[in-house]
């Protein structure tokens, strides 16, 4: 079994931070609005050979948005592939914003291979994408062979656009000296109980300001959004294609515990302390640092604490729910990213081929998991011996298969969803929005709108 080390690289397009990728989400659906509305339309599959060929040839490019180190993982997968299809060339184009890579598939054939972020591209890239259903009926590649929630995920509006490849999964990280120096042997279940240990742990300095924090509860830190926050209460994004934020009560719940949460501390104070926080993607995060003392944070921080030589004793758990939402321990947030081919693509059938090799071969799926640090889609990848899987590693293996784990929806709009939410949160918690009732219908109406701009309704 291979070490479990990463390093380090800030250019990263796996793993930003989930607001990043929120906002890039939202420029998404403006920037390709105008090529998507030329896609509207029935898409034009072709129809699928009875059997699969027998030899390949011919050329296919795949675009996707990793770069530097993890397009060299990337590259080594695809070098997998053209050697057991020594016939095929694969003209790889790293380092492509999903924007491009949308406008791209929508407006040209320029692109056969996608391999985007499911929840802030599925949506608008679905109907200029190939119906996979018809391909993995004939080379039996069924749905079930992917854990957890992914293979719906990847889907959208009757469609097998895509398939997932891997994953990224949400949790609690703890730092095990500072839970002991408080008192405490275990980790948080709900969040009634973190807020109650980390207020405990969290210490100030001679003039008031925070020294070190429990937990930081602002969304913006770090991985804190309305789309990780929202699985741990189970609250709903949608009813049917309209937006129902305001009508689900868990909504309400989860904001008034973060809000009460802020309110003990000081939003002022918090500010101030987080503002003089280290990069999160760098040696001095702050939980690595040992100035907070819990975090919400995805699989890969733990080959990050690795590779930054961390001494922090620490452990890793289910993120915690919240206590009366009806939302079950064990799950989290998830995220995959997503492989499809285009309607456009002039080699289908070796496009196909890559896609299933990135996606349903289970040593490529380990060398992909093992090299990018996330989670494996791939329900023999994850249970294979092979799979670099440290303990801490351990709990996002066992939350991605939960089946309690949640996703935000994916929609015609793409991230501009969960941005809209996270927009109105981040006012309400400073003291600066509406009331939350009238804030949370604002929020559906924005959301309404999007989607009626779109053609969604």
């Amino acid at each position: 079994m291979t070490s479990f080390t990463s390093p380090r690289s800030k250019s990263s397009k796996s793993k930003p931070p989930v607001k990043k990728l929120l906002v890039a989400g939202a420029a998404l659906c403006a920037a390709a609005s105008l090529a998507l509305s030329a896609c509207t339309g029935a898409p034009s599959d072709s129809k699928v050979a009875k059997s699969a060929p027998t030899h390949l040839s011919g050329s296919v490019s795949l675009w996707h948005h990793y770069s530097d180190r993890e397009a060299e993982v990337i590259q080594s997968v695809v070098d997998g592939f053209t050697k057991a299809n020594p016939d095929v060339h694969v003209q790889v184009r790293s380092g492509q914003e999903d924007t491009k890579i949308a406008q791209v598939v929508a407006t040209s054939s320029d692109a056969d291979v996608v391999l985007t972020n499911v929840n802030n591209t599925l949506g608008t890239l679905c109907k200029s994408m190939v119906d996979l259903q018809p391909y993995m009926q004939r080379d039996h590649v069924p749905e079930s062979d992917f854990g957890g929630i992914f293979a719906d995920a990847t889907s959208f509006d009757g469609r097998r656009c895509s398939l997932p490849t891997t994953s990224d999964v949400y949790g609690l990280y703890y730092n095990k000296k500072l839970l002991a120096k408080a008192g405490y042997s275990k980790p948080p279940e709900t969040l009634q109980e973190l807020q109650k240990m980390a207020l405990k742990m969290t210490t100030y300095n001679a003039d008031g300001s925070i020294k070190t924090l429990g937990f930081d509860p602002l969304i913006g830190f770090g991985q804190n959004t309305s789309a990780t926050f929202g699985a741990s209460a189970g609250a709903k994004w949608m009813d049917g294609d309209k937006a129902s934020i305001a009508s689900s009560p868990q909504w309400k719940q989860l904001i008034g515990w973060q809000k009460g949460f802020i309110d003990k501390i000081g939003y002022a104070k918090l500010k101030r302390f987080t503002s003089g926080l280290g990069d999160e993607f760098s040696a001095n995060n702050p939980f690595e640092m040992g100035r907070i003392a819990m975090t919400l944070d995805g699989e890969w921080r733990v080959a990050f604490i690795d590779a930054d030589k961390s001494d922090i004793q620490y452990g890793t758990a289910p993120f915690p729910v919240l206590s009366g939402s009806g939302q079950t321990l064990g799950g989290g947030y998830a995220s995959a990213a997503d492989v499809g081919i285009s309607n456009k693509s002039k080699n289908k059938e070796a496009a196909w081929a890559l896609v299933k090799y990135l996606t349903a071969n289970t040593d490529a799926a380990v060398e992909l998991a093992n090299g990018l640090k996330n989670i494996p889609t791939l329900k023999a990848a994850a249970n294979s011996p092979n799979l670099s899987a440290p303990a801490p590693y351990k709990t996002f293996i066992t939350a991605s298969q939960n089946p309690n784990s949640k996703t935000s929806p994916v929609t015609a709009i793409g991230s501009t969803l969960t941005q809209t939410m996270d927009d109105y949160w981040n006012k309400y918690q400073s003291g600066n929005g509406d009331g939350l009732n009238a804030g949370l219908t604002k929020v559906d109406d924005d959301i309404n709108n999007a989607l009626e701009l779109r053609g969604a309704h």
